[in-house]
């Protein structure tokens, strides 16, 4: 599962599983780049991936120090725990602009260097919320649905292409760190919400950030060299319930 070589580009990198997958990226030999809206300590540039002057800018600097990108993990996105009803408007673009556009963005823009790879692929985090609803994330369902049928669409597109460029979705569920919080606090009683939010999943714990790295990782590396627009859930055992 080596990325020795391989030129990575990660959004989202200051959060939890962008820092992840920059991590695993480096463990597994490859040189990762990363971006996140701030251009803090680790963060080679700051990039609202809504932005498509933005991407054209952090592509044009790829380009012209490495001349390739061998691998895109499209990590840059926001929660939003609301029923379609108490969703605001501003609310639903917001998400929808990062979650969605942003991917859609990132997978356009990287396409021409992708072109320049001898093993190209894409890697989109979308979530367990992408393959099955939740009556309060209207908002965060529609977004990662979005990246589910985005990814397939990619996927068929690049698999008629030689080499290839391959393109798959990552689907955690529920993830150690500010995700679960996120909901927790959302709950009617925040302070037994953790162990409510963990006893739905059959395994009996949340994800570790590692866990779901390691896979985006595996999708980059020549070992899925025949993997293409899947759907990979990493849950516990959530879906399958």
């Amino acid at each position: 599962m080596t990325l020795d070589g391989h030129i990575v580009l990660v959004t989202g990198a200051a959060g939890t599983l962008g820092a992840a997958c920059v991590e695993a990226t480096r463990e597994a030999g490859g040189t990762a780049i990363t971006t996140d809206l701030d251009h803090k300590d680790g963060i080679d540039f700051a990039h609202d991936v809504t932005d498509e002057w933005a991407w054209e800018h952090v592509v044009a600097e790829i380009e012209a120090r490495h001349g390739r990108l061998d691998g895109l993990v499209n990590a840059a996105g926001v929660m939003h725990v609301a029923s379609v009803e108490e969703t605001t408007y501003h609310d639903w673009k917001r998400v929808m602009a990062v979650n969605a556009d942003g991917t859609f963005l990132g997978c356009k823009q990287a396409w021409p260097l992708l072109l320049k790879s001898a093993a190209p692929a894409i890697v989109n985090l979308s979530s367990v919320s992408g393959l099955v609803g939740g009556a309060k994330l209207a908002a965060y369902n529609a977004s990662k649905g979005a990246v589910t049928l985005l990814t397939k669409s990619v996927a068929l597109h690049g698999a008629r292409l030689s080499p290839p460029i391959r393109c798959n979705s990552v689907h955690p569920a529920f993830v150690e760190g500010p995700m679960v919080d996120s909901i927790a606090a959302a709950m009617r009683n925040p302070a037994s919400a953790h162990e409510k939010i963990r006893a739905m999943v059959p395994m009996g714990r949340f994800a570790e950030p590692r866990e779901i790295a390691a896979t985006a990782v595996h999708l980059l590396s020549p070992a899925a060299s025949f993997i293409t627009g899947a759907e990979v859930v990493v849950d516990g055992g959530l879906v399958a319930g």
